[in-house]
């Protein structure tokens, strides 16, 4: 929210010479952060000035320039910039006359940018100074022309202080509203919190407005709400007001737009500015109709299932049954809360206003909002909840500013529908405060806060009764009671006390390992992620199965985003994702690993249908046993992309890209931080390379692959043709893995070393030989590696050459060369009986 300081000091006292540093300070005292400080950025002279003549010249390149004699001061004194009364200047634009007052920055100037102000030649004159544009001088984007003081309705002396006359020397505060402090959006608020803060006086802008009551005869409305959502009728109250024969050409003025631009608002037209006017100060959205396009009267519905509306941007939107729409005999003219409808927005042709102030159901206009993607200024409010009783009051405001600003005349009366309930009162007990806040608080502080933010105090034995004020629907039990008698009376007083972590046991062995996993990761060049959970149900079918076959997936009951409403059962989408964005922006090399959960529910089983406990009592182990029951499995995974290449392309240097081998080096590396013994084999996805897909086992069970995507899948994500990923059950590898491996000590004989040939089949796998001749070879093998595989001339037809490179080593001795060839021939004396292995000559 940003909140202009000249706006502020309309409701609450602020000391002369207060600058938005102080603003922010107070404000923070109370429990609002500061954000930022905005300014239009201007420095002057800038000075009203009348053009007197002007020559328009051609230019050469097609553009005729205006040679302009500008009045930037009364004649006999001397212009701000201390040059003559009368400046020649150069301009471009073509919207001005003789007679005209316009804004004259002189030189030494300086506009938003910053672009300072100098004499300059040019077009073969000396330009002393310019002539600004609305958007040279940060009031708006209009940059056809300049500004024309005529325009705003301003008729100001020769060589006055235009940045004074626009109201271009405010400021404004930005503070950031966290979700359960909706009444800070509105100026009114804010000004309440300061006065809080500093004890400044607080003169409430409600008070100051005199509402008409609603007549009988007023413009009809009706709420029909046949079928309330969770208990919440779409509309509580609904306040109208008419205001006639108002002339929309007529301009803003300069003080509404300034105030407007330092709030964040553009300005568009003196119609639609009151209503943004009015919704910062007080809070209550506003919405105005041309009444001349409305059939027949009002009605507050439900939408139909499918139902569409064309909303003020132009688009058609097709209507959920928990959207809230106001229609009128032809159907839908409004989206409740977020936006209007086209056919009867306010326009320049505008004569007949119908005002409307309207309270809506939080949650449905959060959800619309949401749903629609359509986050308004108005669903802000609405969505955290506003106050409830101003809405006669809001539309009096705004009529009593079209009355003004346009011209009209407002009918007496109005209509007004009022059901919101009344609060109910919350049984504070003494000494309440003060045990949950850990500071001893008087009877008196616990009075006094209460009833400066607005609430009702009645003693009651033991206590008191507080009803909370209308603009605080944050405020529904004692604990939120004893936060604001924390706040008001002021946080120094909660004593910083750093807190005696209890004894405990460290890390368990699956987070000392997965934080191994990831320092291993890591160490080897691999950058980690932290991608969204969210996926859509495509995604979930292409990397949640391996054939590719329908998967039952968890879906969000109010998903962030209505694209990817599922939650993901593998973390290859996320991966992709986060590939394809860096690629984007210019990281083309990429070695990414993620660390999550994904879920995976079972088909045909409902979850989450456990009742929730209460809040205010400790859950037996009954109900937390409903509740685990409740969620779907979510095992914690472990992905890997690699894109792009492993070596750069350097001088006398061939690049080298990555492939299967890296995702393999990755699931080894994952393998051998958690202990596991991890065997590789040949595997099957249907969304990877057939042939260059690995199925990854731990202890004889399957617990991921590896493999590259489908060169269709990688092009149809933006990605070049070979993307490598590996994806494990991080939680199944760690379960597998012997907790009881130690690493050995190393080795202070000599090594004797041997290669092994083998003749197999060419189906075998080359890693079901490797296992055979490990294990026929015994304890003083110490490694094998598979160093080729051949087949070609000299091989039969149908088989294969697989040479493994064979180190053996004894810890107690120099191994002779008879004993490594004994433990060299065990082993392939094993794998000729598993395998039908032959030695090669």
């Amino acid at each position: 929210m940003r909140v202009p300081l000249s706006w502020l000091a309309e409701y609450v006292e602020l000391v002369p010479g207060t600058t938005p540093e102080d603003v922010h300070a107070a404000l923070v005292k109370v429990g609002l952060e500061e954000e930022d400080v905005h300014t239009f950025e201007l420095e002057g002279p800038i000075v009203v000035g009348e053009v007197l003549e002007f020559v328009e010249e051609p230019q050469t390149n097609g553009k005729t320039i205006r040679w302009c004699q500008v009045r930037v001061a009364p004649d006999g004194e001397t212009a701000a910039d201390g040059g003559d009364a009368v400046h020649g200047i150069v301009c471009g634009a073509r919207n001005f006359f003789p007679g005209d007052k316009v804004v004259v920055t002189l030189p030494g100037a300086v506009l938003p940018g910053p672009f300072p102000i100098a004499a300059r030649k040019t077009y073969g004159h000396v330009s002393d100074g310019m002539i600004a544009s609305a958007r040279e001088l940060g009031l708006g984007d209009d940059h056809d022309g300049i500004l024309r003081l005529s325009t705003l309705g301003i008729d100001a002396p020769v060589g006055s202080d235009a940045i004074t006359l626009l109201g271009l020397d405010d400021a404004a505060i930005e503070i950031n509203v966290t979700p359960d402090r909706g009444y800070a959006f509105s100026i009114r608020g804010v000004a309440r919190e300061y006065a809080h803060a500093t004890g400044a006086v607080f003169r409430d802008p409600v008070d100051q407005i005199s509402a008409t009551d609603a007549s009988a005869d007023g413009f009809p409305v009706v709420i029909d709400d046949r079928a309330p959502i969770r208990g919440n009728v779409a509309s509580s109250a609904f306040a109208t007001r008419i205001v006639r024969g108002v002339d929309a050409s007529r301009p803003t003025p300069a003080w509404m737009i300034s105030r407007l631009k330092l709030a964040g608002i553009r300005s568009l037209s003196v119609l639609v500015d009151i209503t943004n006017y009015v919704m910062l100060e007080l809070g209550q959205p506003i919405h105005g109709y041309d009444l001349d396009t409305l059939r027949g009267g009002i009605v507050v519905r439900r939408a139909e299932p499918g139902e569409p509306f064309t909303t003020l941007d132009g688009k058609q939107r097709t209507l959920h049954a928990e959207d809230i729409v106001v229609t009128d005999d032809r159907g839908p003219i409004g989206l409740a809360g977020v936006m209007g409808g086209a056919e009867t927005e306010m326009s320049d042709t505008t004569q007949n206003v119908l005002i409307e102030a309207a309270v809506w159901d939080p949650v449905s206009i959060a959800r619309t909002a949401r749903r629609h993607k359509l986050p308004s200024e108005a669903a802000k409010r609405y969505e955290r909840g506003i106050d409830p009783t101003i809405g006669a009051v809001a539309v009096a405001r705004v009529a009593q500013l079209m009355v003004d600003l346009a011209g009209g005349n407002a009918d007496e009366g109005g209509s007004l529908i009022q059901t919101t309930p009344d609060r109910a009162a919350i049984e504070l007990p003494d000494g309440f405060v003060s045990r949950v806040i850990g500071v001893e608080y008087t009877s008196d502080e616990v009075h006094d806060a209460l009833a400066e933010i607005g609430g009702v105090l009645t003693r009651v034995d033991g206590g008191w009764s507080v009803v909370p004020p209308a603009w605080r629907p944050d405020l529904t039990g004692r604990e939120e009671l004893a936060e604001e008698v924390a706040r008001l009376v002021g946080y120094h007083r909660i004593p910083s006390v750093l807190p005696v972590a209890p004894p405990g046991r460290g890390l368990t062995r699956s987070q000392r390992l997965r934080r191994q996993t990831a320092d291993a990761l890591a160490a080897a060049g691999s950058v980690e992620v932290l991608t969204f959970p969210f996926a859509t149900d495509e995604e979930n079918r292409t990397f949640g199965s391996v054939d590719g076959s329908p998967v039952a997936s968890v879906r969000l009951a109010n998903a962030l985003d209505q694209s990817t409403p599922f939650l993901r059962r593998s973390l290859v989408p996320g991966l992709i994702a986060a590939a394809k964005r860096n690629r984007s922006r210019g990281l083309v090399d990429l070695d990414l690993f993620e660390i999550g959960l994904v879920f995976l529910p079972e088909s045909g089983r409902a979850y989450g249908s456990a009742e929730l406990p209460a809040g205010d009592e400790k859950p037996n182990d009954a109900t937390l046993t409903a509740l685990d029951a409740g969620i779907p499995p979510q095992p914690r995974h472990l992905g890997v992309l690699l894109v792009g290449d492993r070596v750069s392309k350097q001088p006398g240097v061939a690049a080298e890209p990555y492939g299967l081998a890296d995702a393999l080096d990755a699931a080894r590396r994952v393998a051998l931080a958690t202990g596991a013994e991890l065997e590789i084999a040949q595997g099957s996805h249907h969304a990877f390379h057939p042939g260059r897909t690995a199925e990854l086992r731990v202890g004889g069970r399957h617990v991921g692959f590896a493999g590259e995507l489908l060169p269709a899948l990688a092009e149809a994500n933006d990605l070049p043709r070979v993307v490598a990923i590996a994806e494990l059950d991080l939680d199944a590898v760690i379960a597998a893995a012997d907790p009881s491996v130690e690493a050995r000590p190393i080795g202070t004989f000599p090594a004797a070393t041997q290669d092994l040939s083998l003749l197999v089949a060419a189906d075998v796998a080359a890693a079901t030989v490797a296992g055979a001749v490990r294990e026929g070879a015994g304890e003083l093998l110490e490694h094998l590696e598979l160093v080729d595989d051949y087949r070609g001339h000299g091989v039969p037809e149908g088989s294969k050459s697989l040479t493994f490179a064979l180190r053996f080593r004894a810890a107690d001795r120099t191994l002779t060369a008879a004993e490594a060839s004994e433990a060299k021939l065990a082993g392939a004396a094993l794998a000729t009986e598993r395998t039908g292995a032959a030695i090669r000559d």
